[in-house]
C-alpha cells in the first residue's frame, strides 16, 4: 500500500505517518511547514515541502502514485479563519480541491478527510452530536470542513473517488504546538512544566470531547478497507470542562500553583461532544486510550522536551 500524507510533518499527520510506517506501508508527506515541523517526520517516508494549492502537488501525486490519500493539512486556527476568512478558504478549500484534482488525474483509491466535529455541529448543549446532527459551523474554519464534504460527494458522483470524512473531537498528545491557541492539554502541560502558570478563559466550564491522538490515527487506518463515502465522529462521548483538564495535567505535572484567569473568549463554544456509535458499530473503532492514560503520556513527551531543550541551552 501507497499512501500520501498531507501534513505529515504536523501534529496529527506525523502521528499518522508513524502508524502507517509501523504497518509496513509506503509513505510521502506534503506539507509546506508553516506550523509543522521537519524533526516530526518519520525518516522512512519520503519528504516533499510544499504548499497543498501549488500546481507541483499534481507532480507528486504522479511520480509517488498513491493507493490513499489522508489530508490533514490545514489551516487550523479558528481565530485566524475568523480574521482572515480568505487565507482560511485558500488553504482549506482551494489547497483541498487542487489535491482532489491530483487524486483524480493520478488515479487515487481513496481519500481519508480530517473534517471537524465541534466547529461543523456548533453548539451541542444536550445529546451527544451524532453524525445527523444539523450543521451549524460558526466561523469561517468550520463552514471550510462542511463545504468539503460537500466537494467529497462531488468527486464520488462525478469521478468515482471514495472517500471518508472524519469528524473529530478536541485531538491532544504528543507532538501537539504549545504555542499560539490551539491545543489547551499542550499549552497547559508545557507551561507547567517550564514552572509557568497556564490562563484559563472564563470560568472554565466549557466542555469538551478529549480524544488521544494515537486513536485518531487508528480511526483513520480502519478507513483503509471499511467506510467508503461516509462521514464518522471521532471522539470519546464523554466530555470534560477546562478545570478538570488543569486539574488533571496538574497532578500529572506535579503543579500546584491555581490557574490564572482571564476574560471569557467570544466565540468559544460551551458544550462539544460527540456520538461515537455509528464509529464503532461500522468500522470498528473505539477509544483504546482513556483520559488519564492520554494526558500522563503527554506530559511525559512535553517533560522530555523540555528537558532536552534545557540541556541544549547549557
Amino acid at each position: 500500500m501507497k499512501a500520501i500524507v498531507t501534513g505529515g510533518a504536523g501534529f496529527i499527520g506525523s502521528n499518522m505517518v508513524d502508524l502507517l510506517i509501523r504497518e509496513g506501508c509506503e509513505v510521502a508527506v506534503i506539507d509546506d511547514l508553516s506550523s509543522g515541523k521537519k524533526k516530526n517526520v518519520n525518516p522512512n517516508a519520503a519528504f516533499y515541502e510544499m504548499d497543498i494549492a501549488a500546481p507541483g502537488v499534481r507532480g507528486v501525486f504522479e511520480k509517488e502514485r498513491p493507493n490513499y490519500v489522508f489530508h490533514f493539512a490545514a489551516q487550523i486556527s479558528v481565530a485566524d479563519s475568523v480574521r482572515n476568512p480568505l487565507h482560511d478558504a485558500r488553504v482549506n478549500i482551494i489547497g483541498s480541491l487542487n489535491l482532489l484534482e491530483a487524486c483524480v488525474a493520478s488515479g487515487v483509491g481513496k481519500f481519508i478527510f480530517s473534517s471537524s466535529g465541534g466547529t461543523v455541529y456548533g453548539e451541542v448543549p444536550e445529546a451527544p452530536a451524532s453524525e445527523d446532527t444539523v450543521f451549524a459551523p460558526f466561523a469561517p474554519y468550520g463552514i471550510t470542513k462542511m463545504s468539503l464534504e460537500f466537494y467529497l460527494n462531488f468527486y464520488l458522483n462525478q469521478h468515482g473517488l471514495k472517500y471518508t470524512a472524519l469528524r473529530y473531537g478536541n485531538v491532544f498528545g504528543p507532538r501537539q504546538d504549545p504555542h499560539g491557541e490551539a491545543g489547551v492539554v499542550a499549552i497547559f502541560a508545557r507551561a507547567m512544566l517550564e514552572g509557568k502558570t497556564p490562563m484559563i478563559n472564563g470560568d472554565g466550564s466549557c466542555e469538551r470531547d478529549y480524544v488521544y491522538v494515537e486513536d485518531v490515527a487508528r480511526a483513520n487506518f480502519a478507513c483503509v478497507s471499511k467506510g467508503d463515502n461516509t462521514a464518522y465522529n471521532v471522539g470519546t462521548g464523554v466530555t470534560t470542562d477546562v478545570n478538570q483538564i488543569y486539574a488533571a495535567i496538574a497532578d500529572a505535572v506535579g503543579f500546584t500553583q491555581q490557574a490564572n484567569r482571564g476574560p471569557h473568549r467570544a466565540g468559544d463554544l460551551q458544550r462539544s461532544v460527540l456520538d461515537i456509535s455509528k464509529a464503532e458499530r461500522e468500522i470498528g473503532w473505539s477509544p483504546k486510550f482513556t483520559l488519564k492514560t492520554g494526558l500522563e503520556t503527554t506530559v511525559a513527551y512535553f517533560r522530555e522536551e523540555v528537558a532536552r531543550e534545557k540541556g541544549a541551552k547549557k
